[in-house]
This record gives C-alpha cells, sequence and structure tokens, in this order.
C-alpha cells in the first residue's frame, strides 16, 4: 500500500522460550514474498505422516500462540494433521519492514509463504478476527487444495449502511489511532481482556510478548486502518472478491462462536450463514472474541475434522449432497448431553475428545410416519361455539370458544405474513400463559413460521442469551419484554401484546399491536402457505436450572408427535378439560381439542400457585386433569389449610394430576393425594428433548417400594428407553440395551424426540452418537419389569478407587435419617480415586455449628452408605436450581466440598 522509512525493520525471529503451551521444535522462520516469516509447524515432529495440513491465520492483535493447541492436538492425533500456524508479516515474530500491507498484499504474501512451505492439499483453512478475511481470501484463490474451512468469530463483509462495531471506533478515528494502536498497547490489552474467563498472567504475557515496544506493534495501527468500513477504502475491493467468493465454497465449514464478543456480533455470524449456508455451527453462549482461549477449540476442530471424514483418504474429494456434507455421529463426553426434565448439565462449554475416542456410529433417522398437524382441531372446529380455553389472572377471566380462537388464528397467521413474516422466519413468543401466547403460537405454526419459546423464568441475562441465540425475526411480548428487546437487539421487528402507550410505542419503536396484526389479517384474503411436517417448527429453550439454557429444535410432525404421547398416555381429548399450571402443556390445548385453563400464578416462580388459585382453575372449566411442577404443589400444599369447603369439593372432583419438570418426591405426592382423593396421581420423567419419555403413578411408585435410584415407571406410548453402560472411569461407553439392572446412561427414543440443538454442532454431536437416539445425561438402570430408576447425572457420578459410585440411592439412605432435611454425595480428589463425601442439609430443627456435620449425625450417615464415606458434611442451604429448588448442583458443592477439606474456606 504505502512505505514508511521511518518505521524500524527487523527480520523474522523464534519466541522466546517457555511461553506455556509453546513447543520450541514448532517454530520456524521461513523466507517467502521478499520477507522472513515466523510460522509454528508441528511437521518435522509428526511421527507418521500427516493425512492433511491445517493452515491458521491468526487475526489483531494476536500472533500465531493462538492457535499452539491446535498445533499440539494436530501432532498427537491417531490421523496426525500438519498444523502451520503463521505470523502475519509485522505481527507476532515475523519480520517487521517499512511496508503498511493492505488486504490484497496480505492474502498475495500468504500464497507466496504457503507455495515456499510447500503446501499442496487437501488444506483446511482456520481463521480469527481479521485473519479469518485473509485466510478465506487464501481458500477462494487455492480451491484446488481445499478441502475445508475453519473460522472463529470474523467477518468478511462490512455493510456500508452499518456502523463498525462500537469496540472498534475509538481505534478507527485517525487522531487517535496511533495513541491506541501503536504509541500505548491499549488496544492490545482491551482485547486481552475479552477472554473469558479471564486470561492468567503467563498467557497475557506471552501474547504480549512480540509487542513490548511501540515500534513492534505498528501492524496493529494498520491492521485496523485497513478496515473498509467505506466505499473508497483501498481494500474494500478485495473485501468483495473474498465475500463473494465464500459463496461458492461448497467443502465442509465448521463455525465455532464466542456469543460475548463485543467485536464480532451475532450479525456478522449471520452474514457467513448466508454465505455458508451448509457450515456447521456451535455457537458458545459463555465465550467472547478470544474463543480459542474461551472453549477447547483444538478439540473441538479436531472432532469435526474426523465426523466430516477430511483427511480420510487424501486423494479424495469430501463426500456432499447439495451443498451439504453427511457424515457419521460420533462419541463425545456424555456431560454434554440434555438433563432430566430439560436441564443442561453443569458443565462449560463443550469440551471434545482425542480422536482415539471417537467411535462412529451410523445415524439412523426415525422412519417418516402419518402425522396430523397441529392446527387440525382448530380447523375442524372452526364453528363450534363451545368453550375452548379461560385464562384467569388479576381477579378477572377471559373465556374463548373454539370459534373465536380459529378465526384470530387465522387473522394473525395472515398479519404476521402482512407484516413480512415468512416460513422458516423465527418469532419469540414473550407472552403469559393465556389467550394471547395460544393465539400467536397457533398463527405461526399455521403459517410456518418457528416459534421461539424460553422461559421468563431464566431472568433477563438468561432470557436474552436465549432469545439472541435464537435469532428471530420479530418478538411478540409484554411491555417488559418489549424493552428488553430493544434495549438488548434481539430483533428488528416488535410486536406487542396488548395496548401500549404512545409514548412508550415510539420510544421502543414497537412496529404493531396484536390487535393491529389481526386488523391486518382480516384485510388480507391470500392462501397461507402448508407448511411440510419436517419443516421446522418450534425452537424451546431448556430451563437452564444448572446451565445456559440450549434450543431444542422441533419439526411440525415432531411436536405432533408430542401431542399424541400425550393423548394416549393420559387420555385427554375432547371431554377431557385440564388445568395447565406448567405451560408447555398449557401450549397442548387447542391441539388435543381439550378445554383448558391457565390458573391465576406468576409462571416464572411456580410457588406461587396457590390451593385457591387452583380451585378455581379447577371448577372454570370442571377440570379432569391437572398439570403442575413439584414447585407449584409445593405452593398448593403450604395454602391449602387457607381453603373452604367448596374449594376442596372442587378440588376433589380432578381425576388425574401430573407433575413434571423435575423430579417429585413420592412423599410429596402422599401429600398431595390427601387434597385430591379421587385423583390418579401421575409424575412423567423427560426433558424438553422429550417429553414425555416415562410415566409413574403414585400406586406404582409405592408397588415399586425403595431401590437405588428414583422410580420413574415405563416409557409411554412410542418411547424407548436403553441404556449405554459405564466404564471403569464413569463414562458412558456400553452399546445401547436394555438389560436389566445395568447402570449407565439413559438413551431416549421416539417420534416425539427432538430434531437437533439449535446453533450447538457439538452438543448435538455429543446428544446423538447413537444413531436416532438422545443421550439424556442421566444415569440409571431398568429394573426386571421394564421400569426406569434414575440414580443421577452422569457428570456427578463419583469415580472412586473401588468403583463408580451413583449419587441418588446414597442421598436417599441419607435423607430418610432423622434431622436430615436432604443431602449430596460428591467425590472429592482426582477421578478414578475421589472420595465420597456427603453433604447434608439439616432440617429447621437442627442447629448447624460448622461445616463438619456433629458426631452422631456423621455416624448416622456412615452407617446406612454401604460404601465408605471419608467425610460428612452440613450446610444449612444447599445450592438448587432457582426454577424448582430441587436439582441440587452437586458440581458445585463438590469444589466447595475439596475447598473446605483441603483447609481453603471455611
Amino acid at each position: 500500500m504505502t512505505s514508511d522509512p521511518a518505521r524500524r525493520s527487523a527480520p523474522a525471529t523464534p519466541p522466546p522460550a517457555g511461553l506455556p503451551g509453546l513447543d520450541p521444535r514448532w517454530s520456524r522462520v521461513v523466507d517467502a514474498a521478499g520477507s522472513s516469516w515466523h510460522v509454528l509447524d508441528n511437521g518435522p515432529t509428526l511421527a507418521a505422516e500427516p493425512v492433511g495440513t491445517l493452515l491458521a491465520v491468526h487475526g489483531n492483535p494476536t500472533w500465531s500462540y493462538l492457535w499452539r493447541t491446535l498445533v499440539a492436538a494436530g501432532a498427537r492425533a491417531e490421523r496426525p494433521w500438519r498444523v502451520v500456524a503463521v505470523d502475519q508479516l509485522g505481527m507476532g515474530f515475523s519480520a517487521r519492514d517499512e511496508r503498511v500491507r493492505a488486504l490484497a498484499e496480505r492474502v498475495a504474501e500468504l500464497g507466496a509463504l504457503t507455495e515456499a512451505l510447500q503446501l499442496t492439499g487437501p488444506v483446511v483453512t482456520a481463521g480469527h478476527d481479521w485473519g479469518g478475511v485473509v485466510s478465506l481470501g487464501w481458500a477462494v484463490a487455492h480451491r484446488d487444495a481445499l478441502a475445508g474451512v475453519v473460522l472463529l468469530n470474523t467477518a468478511v463483509h462490512q455493510p456500508l449502511h452499518e456502523h463498525p462495531p462500537i469496540a472498534l471506533r475509538p481505534a478507527m478515528v485517525p487522531a487517535l489511532r496511533r495513541l491506541v494502536t501503536v504509541t500505548t498497547p491499549k488496544f492490545l490489552d482491551t482485547t486481552l481482556a475479552l477472554a473469558h474467563p479471564r486470561l492468567d498472567r503467563e498467557r497475557r504475557a506471552a501474547f504480549r510478548a512480540p509487542y513490548l515496544e511501540a515500534a513492534r506493534r505498528e501492524a496493529i495501527g494498520d491492521f485496523v486502518a485497513d478496515i473498509p468500513a467505506v466505499a473508497g477504502h483501498v481494500s474494500r475491493p478485495a473485501l468483495d472478491v473474498v465475500a463473494d467468493g465464500v459463496r461458492g465454497l461448497d467443502v465442509p465449514a465448521l463455525l465455532l462462536w464466542g456469543a460475548r464478543d463485543p467485536v464480532f456480533s451475532d450479525r456478522f455470524l449471520d452474514d457467513l450463514l448466508d454465505r455458508l449456508p451448509h457450515a456447521d455451527l456451535h455457537r458458545f453462549p459463555r465465550a467472547g472474541h478470544l474463543v480459542a482461549e474461551d472453549v477447547d477449540m483444538a478439540g473441538a476442530v479436531m472432532h469435526w475434522l474426523d465426523v466430516r471424514g477430511l483427511g480420510l483418504d487424501a486423494s479424495a474429494e469430501p463426500a456432499a449432497m447439495g451443498g451439504r456434507h453427511r457424515a457419521p455421529d460420533v462419541a463425545e463426553p456424555a456431560a454434554l448431553a440434555g438433563g432430566h426434565a430439560g436441564v443442561a448439565p453443569a458443565t462449560p462449554d463443550p469440551v471434545v475428545p482425542a480422536p482415539d475416542a471417537i467411535e462412529p456410529a451410523a445415524a439412523t433417522p426415525a422412519p417418516p410416519g402419518p402425522w396430523r398437524p397441529m392446527t387440525a382441531v382448530l380447523d375442524e372446529r372452526a364453528g363450534d361455539p363451545g368453550l375452548a380455553l379461560v385464562e384467569l389472572r388479576g381477579g378477572t377471566s377471559r373465556h374463548v370458544s373454539w370459534r373465536l380462537l380459529a378465526r384470530r388464528v387465522d387473522e394473525l397467521a395472515r398479519g404476521l405474513a402482512t407484516l413480512g413474516i415468512r416460513p422458516g422466519d423465527r418469532v419469540a413468543v414473550l407472552v403469559p400463559p393465556g389467550a394471547d401466547l395460544t393465539g400467536v403460537l397457533y398463527a405461526c405454526l399455521r403459517l410456518g413460521a418457528v416459534v421461539v419459546v424460553a422461559d421468563a423464568g431464566l431472568g433477563v441475562q438468561g432470557l436474552s442469551r436465549a432469545v439472541r441465540s435464537a435469532r428471530p425475526k420479530a418478538v411478540v411480548g409484554i411491555e417488559r419484554a418489549l424493552l428488553a428487546a430493544r434495549t438488548l437487539r434481539w430483533a428488528p421487528l416488535l410486536v406487542a401484546s396488548g395496548p401500549v402507550h404512545r409514548g412508550v410505542r415510539e420510544a421502543l419503536g414497537v412496529d404493531a399491536t396484536l390487535a393491529e396484526v389481526a386488523d391486518l389479517g382480516r384485510a388480507g384474503d391470500g392462501e397461507l402457505p402448508t407448511p411440510a411436517p419436517d419443516d421446522e417448527a418450534a425452537v424451546l429453550f431448556t430451563s437452564g436450572s444448572t446451565g445456559p439454557a440450549k434450543g431444542v429444535v422441533y419439526t411440525h410432525r415432531g411436536l405432533a408427535a408430542m401431542r399424541d404421547a400425550v393423548a394416549a398416555t393420559y387420555s385427554i381429548g375432547p371431554g377431557s378439560p385440564f388445568v395447565a399450571a406448567f405451560a408447555p402443556f398449557a401450549l397442548l390445548g387447542p391441539s388435543l381439542g381439550a378445554t383448558s385453563v391457565s390458573p391465576d400464578m406468576d409462571v416464572t416462580a411456580p410457588r406461587t400457585l396457590t390451593a385457591a388459585a387452583l380451585a378455581e382453575a379447577v371448577r372454570a372449566v370442571d377440570g379432569a386433569v391437572v398439570f403442575a411442577s413439584p414447585a407449584a404443589i409445593a405452593g398448593v400444599l403450604a395454602t391449602a389449610d387457607a381453603l373452604g369447603a367448596d374449594e376442596r369439593s372442587a378440588l376433589g372432583a380432578v381425576r388425574t394430576f401430573l407433575s413434571a419438570g423435575a423430579p417429585v418426591p413420592r412423599a410429596l405426592l402422599e401429600r398431595l393425594a390427601t387434597l385430591l382423593p379421587a385423583a390418579r396421581l401421575h409424575t412423567p420423567y423427560g426433558m424438553t428433548e422429550m417429553l414425555p419419555v416415562t410415566d409413574v403413578s403414585l400406586d406404582e411408585l409405592v408397588d415399586a417400594g425403595d431401590g437405588d435410584g428414583v422410580c420413574v415407571g415405563r416409557p409411554v406410548a412410542g418411547a424407548r428407553v436403553e441404556i449405554s453402560a459405564l466404564d471403569a472411569e464413569g463414562a458412558a461407553t456400553g452399546t445401547p440395551s436394555t438389560e436389566p439392572g445395568l447402570t449407565g446412561e439413559i438413551l431416549v427414543t421416539g417420534p416425539h424426540r427432538k430434531a437437533r440443538y439449535d446453533r450447538l454442532w457439538l452438543t448435538e454431536q455429543a446428544s446423538s452418537r447413537d444413531a436416532g437416539r438422545h443421550r439424556t445425561g442421566d444415569v440409571g438402570h431398568l429394573d426386571a419389569t421394564g421400569r426406569l430408576w434414575v440414580e443421577g447425572r452422569l457428570d456427578h457420578v463419583v469415580v472412586t478407587a473401588q468403583g463408580v459410585l451413583t449419587p441418588v440411592g446414597i442421598e436417599q439412605r441419607v435423607d430418610a435419617l432423622g434431622g436430615v432435611a436432604r443431602s449430596a454425595a460428591v467425590g472429592v480428589g482426582p477421578r478414578g480415586t475421589q472420595q465420597l463425601v456427603v453433604v447434608v442439609e439439616p432440617d429447621e430443627s437442627v442447629h448447624v455449628a460448622g461445616v463438619l456435620a456433629d458426631e452422631g449425625t456423621a455416624a448416622a450417615v456412615r452407617a446406612v452408605t454401604p460404601h465408605p464415606v471419608a467425610a460428612v458434611l452440613a450446610r444449612r442451604r444447599l445450592p438448587t436450581d432457582v426454577r424448582h429448588d430441587s436439582k441440587i448442583d452437586r458440581a458445585a458443592l463438590a469444589h466447595w466440598a475439596e475447598g473446605v477439606l483441603s483447609g481453603r474456606r471455611a
């Protein structure tokens, strides 16, 4: 671009010794393009011929150190990959000179370097930040050698009508650029501060090592100046060539994306997906700009290379189908699988196994069968004046007939289409259960839009993380939800569920109210599209009780199968009115043809359901069936003493009671039975990924008696349960089996199983390793009668020198002791030699004097535990999920216990 004779020149050199994670044998100085380059190259250290080459390019202001874990992973893989990570000229430990380089020159120079290194293919490029653009420029120009593309937070297009990211703008001001990027290390330090969690001192020092003097930071400023944010920029034509060329790359692609990146936000991710629609994407909700430092990037890349078959045959082109590459599912740590009742395990972002742990299994999708659309009942009962649903809120009621509901759904579907919502567009619905939520949800299903449903109980931060990950085109919500949607930029289109004050409407930029959407629909007369059975229908988020909520994608066929499983298991349909105090079931009412009612309660806090509110809801529809979570049961029982005779009489007419969402203690059901004397009490087991899976009644629980775990009953109609046995390390590696008494990870399948996780490629790979099954992350066994017993979470098993222990059976024995409210069995120490520690939460009658349980309690715990107990600790309250206050965070307790026993905390 230009030359500046005042700039100091210096040749390439190896980095200083002792940088953490950096093998000095990888460092090479290579001459190419008239300059000397420093590269990390594991080629000379490989014990076998590599199956291919990974060409990794860093961004600004990092250097090849960013790729050190990938270099190491490529060398130790069973099928080794040569990994070449370059320091771009002027950066890292490559040469400094007077040149100020533009994008086109950097792409050409990278080509000269790969020629000097004799890289002929197959080559998989990897790029981050500005290195993503440079690596893609190389990829577009070297299609004959290209086998795949890996991208970490980057962008290939900056729309001229949009401002650059806020985080970059100060450095892009010409008067400030040199001060921020060159004279001081502010730009460098700010970038390093974007790691989550914070980089330790040694890694920060390693990233700073090439840039200790201002003279060595000149290229940091050059890169910022080379961002083509305006039409006349010298690098704009080159960027356009790369951006257009990317659309023609039909090789496998992997996007590993840190969601907490203030530089490359999801709008850049959307652009990349538009250009690479076949790409595999894993979006890490807790990771940021330095995603390679925040998660196991190297493990993810090596795992993906194996799944996609890259390097299996260096002479063959990767298999492709219509721009999409199909590969076998693979094994991955089961800690990534879904949890009980849709709860994600309390694990960090995924860490994938070394390639030698991978066991391919052919994926076999469930055969398609007949299906009945979710909106079929509305079409059939469009002229029915009978009651469809009742909404109770704040002392008022709202009654909606089948005829009115059918008309409203049709109007809203047509109105949303008029607003620009098309089949496949996502619509986030943030409306309390009731008529509006039902109307919008079924309107989206009829239109073919994809409904995004996230629990308000996630809190603002969790809800924002969930909704933003789904990238909806529109948000339909109450005023508070729209405020968050506008402030946090959840979607471009906002629809208010109710009337909005004019000033508030203008401030939030509300596009329409539901009433106005219905008005638009009444004016429309065109035909609505008909969704296909296997089109996406909904993204349902897990509860986020023990980790970031995950989006679970369902097709229209899958939702219909969920409805059919509920109908068949509990005989619900026309003539079976029900009370829905558990949101997932509230949405099934119209598709079941059953009249439903939403009780007066705060759905984000299930304990707010009172016995009186439940009785009112039962009376409103002559409710025969009640759905409620365990937390809601607790609220009902706590307020039952205030019931009058009429209210008790109403509850006495309930025929069936279902409780789902978390494990339900038998004692809780037995107390409820006194309040609902005529009801059959059932507790389904399942998760957002498949609900229901099994079902058990109170009578069956009594008949099953005590056992090692919680009995959750037999599979419902269409569901299948299998067990993958645990190995000596506590990993679920066994072939799926129905052998009685075999303890392992619970695998489930059925027509109402999820289609996939949304934007979580690694998690989906882990959960569906076994063909056609979902790995739940729960551990348990089947008994001789086919009943399933849940023994805990896979990532909570204790691996001692004597063997593998599951926690629930131990906890049940301890919980039965006098003075113990609940307990947790956890492992302390290195896996394989862990010591069993029991932490008890005394009931209110017991005084907690310290972290060590009193001698009597400790002796009693040891007496009922059939395994050696290293310590018995006490806490006034065990950490549990906010949503249900029942799922104990054993991982957090294990960390706490280890600190106590090591003397780090009292």
